[in-house]
């Protein structure tokens, strides 16, 4: 994919898709390579990497949660279109902006919830069981990536759909 020549917005779009790519191409041969050493050393050695499991829970919520406003952004949600063909233009109009609306809402929703817990964890100092990595930090950031998500929704439910698209 070439560097757009558009405005500097989508010049920095495109560098924040890019970061997020490159970043979960990083996330996921990192728990591929944790995942094959931790095999190895059990097989071979009879121990394995001590941790593993929780080191490879911390990067699966980085990479969901990473990624969410990204698939928001360039509508590469699963979706299902039973009623589409029976809608007229107009119709598909209003229904788009009323499922991002929805969407945006929800999102949001579930960010104030992921911030109370983050407050909670803070609060109560929460760590894994075996490496006793603080968890507030990952928290915090699924309720950052939770709210950028949210409002990539709201601002497509008022964008049309040939400017808010990849």
């Amino acid at each position: 994919m070439a560097t757009p020549q558009g405005s500097r917005f989508s010049r920095a779009l495109y560098r924040i898709d890019a970061a997020l790519g490159v970043g979960a191409c990083a996330i996921l041969f990192a728990m591929m390579s944790l995942t094959f050493v931790d095999v190895v050393r059990r097989y071979l050695f009879n121990h394995s990497v001590p941790g593993s499991f929780e080191i490879t829970e911390l990067m699966m919520a980085v990479l969901i949660f990473a990624g969410l406003p990204l698939v928001s952004r360039r509508e590469e949600h699963v979706t299902v279109d039973l009623i589409d063909h029976f809608l007229g233009p107009q119709a598909r109009r209003v229904h788009r902006v009323i499922i991002e609306l929805l969407s945006g809402i929800i999102l949001l929703g579930l960010a104030h919830l992921m911030w109370l817990r983050a407050l909670r964890t803070a609060g109560y100092g929460d760590t894994t069981t075996i490496l006793e990595i603080k968890l507030a930090p990952f928290v915090y950031g699924m309720t950052f990536f939770l709210l950028v998500a949210g409002i990539v929704h709201l601002i497509k439910a008022f964008t049309p759909p040939s400017s808010a698209s990849r």
